[in-house]
């Protein structure tokens, strides 16, 4: 969290930091759509009663636990509003622990507890001519969760890029959804040791015309920053400059397609100055300045 507020600072966008004064009062309700209601209660007593773990030894938890990750899921639904809704934002980069990608249905993975994006998604297909959103994931570990939740439908198209064979062990480029949603997931696996001109070429080949394929009315981004070089747990080769160009050609066609509007989350990323470096990217990226 830290490292990531410094990349706000060097940005230069300190002033533009928005911390709502409330929770959002359709969280609970959403989180319930996306997982459940016993998921819910199964995570808010598993941290009361101080359990070290939940689900698996990748999730260690603390008393807060429960509450942050509400809190993320809350933060999403008021930047979804804001953009999507009362439109007194253009684009909006949250900042957010835990990540939540990994998360399934009824099931806590990889330091993920409730699938914060995934929540957004669901939460922004209610609102009046978002009949279509595209969530696009480039952190280096596969987002098993968002495209389990979403793989039947064809609302919602899950992309994702990223390292494989590597955790959780899912994203095989022949996985394309099922029934209804068919077609509706693109995963474009690389291997270890990927570099920014490997990793773009991938992205401008299969991202980019699946976006424009696919239409949207709302593009999120899973922005994971695990992929750049110095990353313990990564394995690739990335510099700040690949995150920079995936966000301003994602912004072009948000421009296209969205009136310009586009939600990125933070998922993973564990070296601390390469998380600052590429949120600064990102931001400034996102921002439009130079």
């Amino acid at each position: 969290m830290q490292a990531a507020r410094e990349g706000v600072r060097r940005a230069g966008l300190d002033e533009r930091v928005i911390v709502p004064d409330a929770d959002h009062p359709q969280t609970r309700r959403i989180i319930a759509a996306v997982h459940s209601d016993d998921y819910r209660r199964e995570l808010e007593e598993a941290a009361a009663e101080g359990a070290p773990f939940f689900h698996s030894m990748d999730n260690s938890i603390s008393r807060a636990t429960s509450a942050a990750a509400e809190a993320a899921v809350s933060l999403a639904l008021h930047a979804a509003d804001e953009l999507f809704e009362r439109r007194s934002l253009r684009r909006a980069f949250l900042p957010v622990r835990p990540p939540g990608h990994h998360a399934e249905r009824r099931q806590a993975m990889g330091f993920c507890f409730y699938n914060t994006i995934a929540c957004a998604a669901e939460f922004l297909r209610e609102k009046q001519g978002i009949d279509r959103v595209f969530i696009l994931d480039w952190d280096v570990h596969h987002g098993n969760g968002t495209q389990h939740l979403f793989e039947s439908r064809d609302d919602v198209f899950y992309a994702s890029i990223h390292r494989f064979p590597f955790y959780p062990g899912t994203g095989a480029s022949g996985e394309r959804g099922k029934g209804d949603g068919a077609g509706a997931t693109l995963n474009v696996p690389l291997d270890a040791g990927a570099t920014d001109s490997i990793w773009l070429d991938a992205f401008e080949r299969q991202v980019l015309p699946a976006i424009r394929d696919f239409e949207p009315r709302a593009i999120l981004i899973s922005a994971g920053f695990d992929a750049y070089a110095s990353d313990p747990l990564g394995g690739m080769r990335l510099t700040e400059t690949a995150f920079a160009t995936m966000t301003r050609q994602i912004g072009e066609l948000a421009d296209s397609m969205c009136e310009g509007r586009l939600l990125s989350l933070l998922e993973g990323g564990y070296d601390l100055e390469g998380l600052a470096r590429c949120t600064m990217a990102h931001l400034v990226a996102m921002s439009g300045d130079s």
